[in-house]
């Protein structure tokens, strides 16, 4: 008899062999999943930067505050070991995920084998073949890697054109990424994703396979690819380990972004005072240009006007936060 990990796994698209590892200490994840111990104690015992971010229940506070459609469908693209899962799993319907890890989608149906209403295809997104269409679908901390996802054209327009397939008409994809010209990396922190210093506000010379973007960049390829409905909300201090989300609706004002230099997964230098910046910012109306990160809710066109503009009072927070 198959074990619900088992049944919760879909194989389908996997060719076996994993195209994404961060290495050993997956296999020290999985094995705190399958412990059975209570997330907050492994977060007390273990100091590790991978095992704060994976299973930190501060992941979800991205979109902990979205009112999402509970009779919904969701597609979750590069889930990863499920730090987000979970959260959908209990606001929406049904949850399908997708990533190129047979071991993190392992990390991530042990973590959910309670839920009733996940599966998960490993494999690669390109590869992925469905029927169904979606109501969301989500790119969190994922787009930035479409060059390893797409392997023909310009992999980021290509991305989004082939997420808008498997939205239903009036669906919402949700895709959070870090922002180029983000205020840290100004400050003397390493771009997230090369190590290194201001790669991203070099504008990625001489790196291959993934890069962010500024909001006007972000713009334009979503607008090329036919999302014309674009809310931008701006989560501080960014989008993994958020304590608070801003909108357009509702910027920062004055000292409310006094502690904004975190670094948890690296050393980094502190340049400048970052809250006395962002002050002078803020007042300047110049906050969201540099933003460390972005959420973009968008709607494709031919959305029906109902679908598309009937925004919530849950979904355009003034702002939240969660200490």
């Amino acid at each position: 008899m198959m074990s619900r990990v088992e049944q919760i796994l879909n194989l389908k698209f996997y060719k076996g062999e994993d195209l994404y590892s961060d290495g050993e200490i997956e296999d020290r994840l999985l094995a705190l999943c399958e412990s059975g111990r209570p997330t907050e104690t492994i977060l007390m015992e273990n100091r590790d930067w991978p095992i704060l971010y994976h299973l930190s229940d501060v992941r979800e506070n991205v979109l902990e505050w979205y009112d999402f459609d509970p009779q919904a469908n969701l597609l979750e693209i590069g889930a990863g070991c499920g730090a987000v899962t979970g959260l959908f799993c209990r606001r929406v319907k049904r949850v399908v995920c997708n990533d190129l890890s047979k071991r993190r989608s392992t990390i991530n149906a042990t973590r959910h084998k309670d839920c009733g209403n996940l599966e998960i295809y490993v494999g690669n997104f390109e590869d992925l073949a469905l029927e169904e269409k979606f109501d969301y679908v989500t790119l969190i901390g994922v787009f930035e890697y479409s060059g390893y996802y797409i392997s023909q054209g310009e992999p980021y327009g290509t991305m989004l054109q082939r997420v808008k397939r498997f939205l239903k008409p009036g669906g919402k994809l949700i895709l959070a990424i870090e922002n180029k010209f983000g205020l840290k990396y100004w400050a003397g922190a390493a771009e997230d994703h090369t190590g290194r210093f201001f790669d991203g506000v070099q504008n990625y010379a001489g790196v291959k396979g993934v890069r962010t973007f500024s909001k006007p960049e972000i713009t334009r390829l979503l607008r090329e690819a036919g999302f014309d409905r674009n809310e931008f909300y701006y989560p501080m201090p960014d989008y993994k380990l958020p304590t608070a989300v801003y909108s357009d609706a509702f910027l920062p004002r004055r000292g409310m972004l006094s502690d904004v230099t975190v670094s948890y997964d690296r050393d980094r230098y502190v340049m400048f005072d970052e809250a006395a910046a962002y002050e002078a910012l803020t007042e300047d109306g110049q906050f969201p240009y540099f933003a460390n990160s972005f959420l973009i809710i968008s709607t494709a066109q031919g959305a029906s006007p109902e679908a598309a503009g009937a925004e919530t009072a849950g979904e355009k927070p003034e702002s939240m936060e969660r200490l």
